[in-house]
């Protein structure tokens, strides 16, 4: 889903091959689960045409973007490359409960803005000191 909004969004449309050849999976295998997809209601799939999402099918995927985003970003906060950060949030991402992801987005807003404020109070030293 993810995957197929990410192209939509970057090409303006996605093929079976795009997927594919992304995802590293036969085309057969593409075309089943974007029949379960349509089934599921996410996506519209028609053979040999486009594939649009739905707005149902929008909103999962930019939800897994989301989660995606926050994991990564708390993984770079702890010293991960960038690279891994991504590998790393791309395997768990699907699998966290949204409690844990709310508290995972307090605590990275709380670093954040501890951060910042230290920034601030180091400055501010210096300049008095100065």
């Amino acid at each position: 889903m993810k995957l197929i909004y990410e192209l939509i969004k970057k090409k303006g449309y996605a093929t079976q091959t795009d997927i594919s050849e992304s995802l590293n999976v036969s085309l057969p295998s593409v075309t089943k689960m974007l029949q379960l997809l349509d089934e599921s209601k996410y996506l519209k799939y028609e053979k040999y045409r486009g594939i649009n999402l739905t707005e149902e099918g929008i909103e999962v995927a930019e939800n897994i973007r989301e989660k995606h985003a926050l994991l990564s970003e708390l993984f770079k906060m702890i010293g991960i490359d960038e690279d891994v950060a991504n590998i790393e949030a791309e395997g768990i991402e699907h699998h966290l409960h949204p409690q844990t992801l709310k508290k995972l987005q307090e605590f990275i807003n709380f670093t954040r803005n501890n951060s910042e404020l230290r920034k601030r109070r180091l400055i501010r030293q210096q300049g008095s000191k100065m």
